[in-house]
């Protein structure tokens, strides 16, 4: 019988056998692994009292509780601490079923992971030192600058001094707290990163003499990173999601983490894009 059965599964494609698994999982287990970032607020971080917040954190909760209703099983979040040079790569391992954080959408990722529709509209910015003033890629020659590791901010920036031959010193971080220290202790002019990132380091305060950029170096699209060639769980991820923007209640998790500033067009649009009917 093991025989037979162990046939069958291998004559299966293997998108196939790894749908099946992954949803057989979560109804087995009544767990789904959630991956966030410690240092990605407002989007993906840890508050005050050590537990797992932000924006797309809010996004995966509700995601958990419409799939638990789906498989007709109760599901609970269980929340995994991965780094951001390391998320994808904990998706590919099954380390995580879900990767909860600001992760841009790009041809090249997602040779290796999937995506859920898009959760927000972002783009690169830069905090700079007030007396380092840096409102083009052109300003960078001759600066010190810090980004993340391994992030498409990362790579904007390269491709960007390459386009202007900007000669910037350029060190490359693991976390944006390290990055943020090396501003305040004046080893680097200027650090970038998604702009609601520094938006939200810059305005909790204790960063004297920080000035946030005004321009976007780059406009980028986020979703939720899911396990490559998993057809049924990136679905179901989806219907969670479209269900959100249908019913508005996408809103309410926009004005708990953002507050009610007036609306972005863009990401109005976002949002009554990808609100798809059920039916």
């Amino acid at each position: 019988m093991k025989a037979l059965i162990l046939a069958l599964l291998l004559s299966l494609p293997a998108t196939e056998f790894v749908m099946a698994a992954t949803l057989e999982r979560v109804r087995e287990t009544g767990e789904l692994r959630l991956g966030f970032r410690d240092d990605a607020k407002p989007y993906s971080y840890r508050n005050a009292e050590g537990q797992p917040a932000g924006y797309i954190v809010d996004l995966c909760r509700e995601v958990t509780e419409q799939l638990g209703a789906a498989i007709g099983a109760k599901v609970n979040p269980r929340y995994v601490p991965v780094p951001s040079a390391a998320r994808f790569e904990a998706l590919r391992q099954g380390k995580i079923d879900i990767l909860c954080d600001p992760a841009s959408v790009t041809m090249e990722r997602r040779t290796i992971v999937d995506f859920s529709i898009p959760t927000f509209l972002d783009g690169t910015s830069v905090l700079f030192r007030r007396d380092h003033p840096i409102q083009t890629f052109e300003d960078l020659s001759g600066r010190r600058v810090g980004v993340l590791k391994g992030t498409t901010t990362a790579d904007n920036l390269f491709n960007g001094m390459r386009l202007v031959k900007a000669d910037a010193k350029v060190t490359q971080v693991t976390d944006h707290r390290q990055g943020l220290d090396l501003l305040m202790a004046d080893k680097i002019d200027a650090y970038f990163g998604d702009r609601a990132i520094l938006a939200s380091l810059l305005y909790e305060g204790g960063l004297p003499g920080l000035e946030l950029g005004r321009r976007y170096f780059s406009y980028e699209t986020y979703a939720l990173g899911l396990p490559h060639g998993d057809d049924a769980f990136r679905l179901q991820v989806d219907r969670a999601l479209a269900e959100l923007y249908r019913s508005g209640k996408v809103r309410t998790l926009l004005s708990k983490t953002f507050g009610s500033p007036p609306h972005d067009a863009m990401l109005d649009a976002l949002i009554a894009i990808h609100s798809f009917p059920e039916r």
